[in-house]
């Protein structure tokens, strides 16, 4: 079984050989019925032959184009806030891949942590969960999480998101690649957004740009960076980012893209000494604390990092004798903004 980071490293060419070149031949003949399967479900949505059900508020979607690990909990985060602020009551509904049964998944837990008065509806049935949201909960705009694939919704605004660090998910639909669409699906959107922007050059940013606007010439664009904001424990406890510079730390985490958390991590000043992943959406077991926490006293590290996202599911302070914190990551707009902010506006209440 790959790994997030070897799949990645297989995919993307990095890894060579006679065994890594069957292995991608393999994966783009398994690419052919998916892509014609996803055409397909796209054109049946086009051409109205399956129904689209619209919400009697607002609705808007924030998604992306590749698979997991592009910045969306961050972005709702923001969009959930800018809005509380103007006075829009508004829950964000999702499906709730990976939920235990009776339980938020973990992209939700964070978010019902950071926006206490923003309710977190989850429901495979979307659209149910969407009628819930609005008939029981009273809210006048949906934000739907992780959605743009999510055809059977009618969206006044679709946000899709691009990672700087893998935009078109090397060309190639999964599971040759990381696409979860042909990337000209992106010609949906009516807002696109280069996540991770900092992590690359103003050249490179400009030809991801260039490339987007070939599928979606109308899309307002915009560029964000995840901007570290501090760190923060399973209790509540709250500590500076410099507080662990040049000491050594442990890392792991269970995300779509670890290797861009491993590089926020050392962009911050932290020494990884030892770094594991998981899947993206892994269930910890006491199992799986107790291993890393012999792994982290072995390295004899100051202390232990993980995502928010992970944090939420481990439950624990420490990890043994060393401190367990997770990175807190905020949406910063490096360019956009002013362009994205009208859009929103056009549901604010009447003063």
């Amino acid at each position: 079984m790959l790994s997030p980071s070897q799949f990645r490293e297989l995919v993307s060419g990095q890894r060579r050989g006679v065994i890594a070149s069957a292995l991608r031949f393999g994966l783009r003949l398994a690419e052919i019925p998916y892509t014609l399967g996803v055409r397909w479900r796209n054109w049946r949505y086009d051409s109205g032959r399956r129904a689209i059900h619209r919400m009697p508020v607002p609705v808007v979607s924030v998604g992306n184009l590749t698979l997991g690990g592009t910045g969306k909990t961050p972005m709702v985060e923001w969009l959930a806030r800018w809005f509380r602020l103007r006075g829009v009551r508004i829950a964000v509904v999702s499906r709730g891949y990976g939920a235990e049964a009776g339980a938020l998944n973990d992209e939700a837990a964070e978010l019902e942590q950071l926006l206490p008065d923003v309710p977190q509806v989850q429901n495979p049935d979307r659209v149910a969960g969407a009628a819930m949201a609005v008939e029981e909960l009273g809210c006048q705009l949906v934000l739907l999480d992780d959605a743009f694939q999510h055809r059977r919704i009618a969206r006044d605004l679709d946000i899709v998101l691009l990672d700087a660090l893998e935009p078109f998910g090397f060309g190639h639909v999964v599971p040759r690649g990381t696409l979860r669409e042909p990337a000209a699906g992106l010609g949906r959107a009516q807002v696109v957004v280069l996540s991770r922007c900092d992590l690359v050059s103003p050249e490179r940013r400009e030809e991801i740009r260039s490339r987007a606007a070939r599928y979606a010439p109308a899309a307002v664009w915009a560029e964000t960076a995840h901007a570290p904001q501090g760190l923060g424990n399973h209790s509540g406890q709250q500590a500076p980012l410099d507080c662990l510079v040049d000491l050594p730390v442990a890392a792991f985490c269970g995300v779509g893209n670890p290797a861009a958390f491993r590089r926020t991590l050392e962009l911050c000043g932290y020494r990884v000494i030892g770094f594991r992943e998981f899947a993206d959406h892994y269930r910890y077991a006491r199992a799986d604390i107790e291993s890393l926490t012999a792994w982290a006293k072995e390295l004899d590290a100051a202390a232990v990092l993980c995502t928010r996202k992970d944090l939420v599911k481990l439950g624990v302070d420490r990890l043994g004798r060393q401190p367990l914190w997770a990175l807190r990551i905020a949406t910063e707009f490096r360019r956009g903004q002013p362009e994205v902010e009208p859009l929103l506006g056009q549901w604010l209440p009447r003063r």
